[in-house]
């Protein structure tokens, strides 16, 4: 099983660590899934205009339709997600992520940005007929030191928690066919 883990930014490094952290805990779970990174940093992105697309976005798109789960991870910007972020999901085609398992990471600078998660990232992951965990994660500044590394320890529980059940999920998922349904 293939675990695609979207680090959804271009700028900072607090996604990255929450992803790597997580992505430890999945191991953890099941050392047998192939997990890998895609950082949005790494990409040249372009604006969805109906130009054709460079060679960064088709790639960027086979990785998500080639992948048999996702785990999100998005900073919060001016109480929403990023624009790269935005614009990666209006290029994948709406059946490439059903009915595969997806879970959520979050940061933002105060506490109240984490509704973002509930009122953009999970309506937009529903739109995409996505199985969510139900848990999610959010962390602010003050879960980081200054070298960006977690150092709350409820935080560190939490991603771990959200690992194995998004591994449960994943392992549920494995006996439905999206492509045996229509519309």
């Amino acid at each position: 099983m293939k675990i695609l883990l979207v680090d959804g930014t271009i700028f900072g490094r607090k996604t990255g660590v929450l992803l790597e952290t997580i992505q430890q805990s999945i191991a953890k779970y099941n050392a047998n899934y192939e997990l890998e990174i895609l950082s949005f940093s790494k990409l040249k992105h372009q604006i969805l205009d109906g130009s054709p697309l460079n060679d960064d976005m088709k790639y960027m798109i086979q990785q998500f339709e080639q992948a048999d789960a996702y785990v999100f991870a998005s900073p919060i910007f001016q109480a929403s997600i990023p624009g790269v972020l935005k614009n990666a999901f209006d290029m994948i085609p709406p059946k490439a992520m059903r009915y595969k398992p997806a879970a959520i990471v979050a940061n933002g600078g105060t506490t109240q940005h984490h509704m973002v998660i509930e009122h953009q990232l999970k309506p937009i992951l529903d739109y995409f007929r996505t199985l969510v965990t139900p848990n999610y994660v959010y962390t602010h500044g003050a879960h980081f030191n200054d070298q960006n590394e977690i150092i709350d320890e409820d935080v560190l529980a939490r991603l771990d928690e959200l690992a194995r059940v998004f591994v449960q999920y994943c392992e549920m998922s494995q006996n439905l066919k999206p492509s045996a349904v229509q519309a």
